[in-house]
């Protein structure tokens, strides 16, 4: 497993302790570019979740789409392995 696909284990299990409910949306060319790694909604709020690992930034693209979100009410984060706990904070 790779050390971002270690990351969204990681979220996957706290988004799975808190209930929620989430995908994980289709890269490639049937996808959109630059949405972020999953998607869900808890007690009706609508989320999205960049996930990196190490020293890995959001791309300009990223960047743009979670600004959209954000700017649409919803919750946007960018989670690595030294701000998980960022998860439950800002989903509870």
């Amino acid at each position: 497993m790779t050390p971002e696909g270690k990351v969204k284990k990681k979220v996957k299990e706290i988004l799975d302790a808190l209930g929620a409910y989430y995908f994980s949306p289709q890269a490639g060319i049937y996808g959109k570019s630059g949405v972020p790694d999953i998607i869900g909604c808890i007690k009706g709020r609508f989320f999205a979740i960049e996930c990196k690992a190490g020293s890995n930034t959001t791309t300009e693209l990223q960047k743009k789409e979670i600004g959209k979100i954000r700017d649409a009410g919803g919750i946007a984060l960018v989670i690595n392995e030294t701000n998980l706990d960022a998860v439950k904070e800002n989903l509870k």
